[in-house]
């Protein structure tokens, strides 16, 4: 177990506060006029998914999350529920619900390898990539004019998720996303190469 100081305390880091274990988003350490710095940071609570505010002061420490990561394998989602299962041991299955599963999941093909976060052996949460490349199922053409609004325009993804992405993305093309953002990254292979 090591304590963090106040400024320590920076993104990406995990801490635990009143026995629950957080993941920093934010940061910033400043100083207001003449008095001793501060450390305002945004936490997610990683067995809720609540994002909080809280001001670290100088004098504070905070004890530094030992988190561990197994592999395990997503399945499919039915119903607000999420599969998944040991990657070498399909029997071994287990369901979280869409919270638990968080945002990302939607950019997940069936039998994709991700990593559960789990907190004294306790699972909480999972790291997903952040790029993945995905088919795009459903792409309206583009309309003569569209550009003057910054051509976009909303596609399907195999996976069932929208994103917007430029107009001269279409059906049948494979595309980059980031998956932390829902952003289009770039064009990777389209319908016209064989």
């Amino acid at each position: 177990m090591s304590l963090l100081e106040y400024s320590d305390i920076t993104e990406k880091k995990y801490i635990v506060m009143d026995g629950q274990p957080y993941e920093v988003i934010t940061s910033h350490v400043f100083r207001k006029q003449q008095r001793k710095p501060v450390n305002a940071t945004k936490l997610k609570n990683l067995m809720t998914g609540k994002v909080t505010e809280y001001s670290f002061h100088v004098s504070d420490k905070v004890e530094e999350a030992e988190i561990d990561n197994r592999e395990v394998k997503y399945l499919y989602s039915s119903r607000g529920e999420y599969w998944f299962s040991e990657v070498n041991d399909p029997s071994k299955r287990f369901k979280v619900t869409e919270d638990q599963a968080g945002a990302q999941i939607k950019f997940m093909k069936s039998n994709s390898v991700v990593t559960q976060l789990q907190f004294r052996e306790q699972p909480m949460g999972f790291r997903y990539p952040i790029t993945v490349e995905l088919k795009v199922t459903d792409a309206p053409p583009g309309i003569k004019g569209d550009t003057a609004t910054g051509g976009q325009k909303v596609i399907t993804l195999e996976t069932g998720a929208t994103i917007s992405a430029p107009l001269f993305v279409n059906e049948g093309d494979v595309i980059r996303v980031n998956t932390e953002t829902s952003e289009y990254k770039e064009r990777v292979g389209n319908s016209f190469q064989k």
